[in-house]
């Protein structure tokens, strides 16, 4: 095979497009699932027949399905369920409360009304509070800082700079550990400095944050599971 990346669609249903990659550091071969958009990629090391790599895929196809339906399976936000917060993996509690709020591993929430828009809301109000600290801290140790950082939840990126510096984060890294919180906010200050992926920029992002390959590898393979909670009955 040529490092071109073919697709085969394996017929359903659903039908599944599969994208193969040649890796010349893959060992063996692998498919895996985005949990961000659900595409299914095969790597196969260098000089793999093709006919060795359909039979594998075809092996595969049952547990393929079974992560595809894993992948979009939705985790709605209420009472006795569990949510990650900063990495932390926290019970929704319903109490005497008036606010949400954290006791051990227990997430609070007042006893009355739908817990999913509060605990989104108190999300977002957590969020904003480490994203601007975090950019704040990168921005001085470059001598810049945004014109405006914004909140939402994009499915495509976790967060953007635009080319008159207004940031804009996903309000679900509250719920990722916190060093891929701080390593978003690292990536999208240096884009205040750099408007590119050159080797300049990658050389400033690391004066910024040095261990930032761990956290970038975290939210590449486990990012995308947390688009699976749904904080209200209108986003299932």
């Amino acid at each position: 095979m040529t490092n071109r990346p073919t697709v085969t669609r394996l017929p359903g249903p659903p039908t599944i497009e599969v994208t193969w990659r040649c890796n010349a550091r893959a060992r063996r071969m692998s498919l895996r699932v985005s949990r961000l958009d659900g595409r299914v990629t095969l790597t196969l090391p260098p000089k793999v027949p093709r006919a060795t790599a359909e039979a594998f895929l075809h092996e595969r196809q049952a547990w393929l399905r079974a992560a595809l339906a894993e992948a979009y399976a939705p985790c709605p936000v209420a009472a006795g369920r569990w949510l990650p917060i900063e990495g932390i993996d926290l019970r929704i509690t319903p109490a005497a409360t008036a606010a949400v709020s954290i006791d051990g591993t227990d997430l609070l929430v007042p006893e009355r009304g739908m817990p999913g828009p509060r605990i989104a809301a108190w999300l977002k109000l957590r969020a904003r509070d480490r994203l601007a600290a975090a950019v704040a801290d990168f921005g001085a140790q470059l001598g810049r800082s945004p014109r405006s950082i914004r909140l939402r939840d994009t499915r495509s990126r976790w967060g953007s700079c635009s080319s008159t510096g207004d940031l804009m984060f996903s309000w679900r890294l509250i719920m990722a550990p916190p060093e891929v919180l701080t390593y978003v906010a690292a990536h999208e200050v240096a884009h205040l400095a750099q408007m590119n992926h050159s080797r300049a920029y990658w050389t400033t992002l690391e004066g910024l944050m040095p261990d930032y390959r761990a956290p970038r590898a975290w939210l590449r393979s486990e990012g995308g599971a947390l688009h699976r909670y749904r904080f209200a009955p209108e986003a299932e």
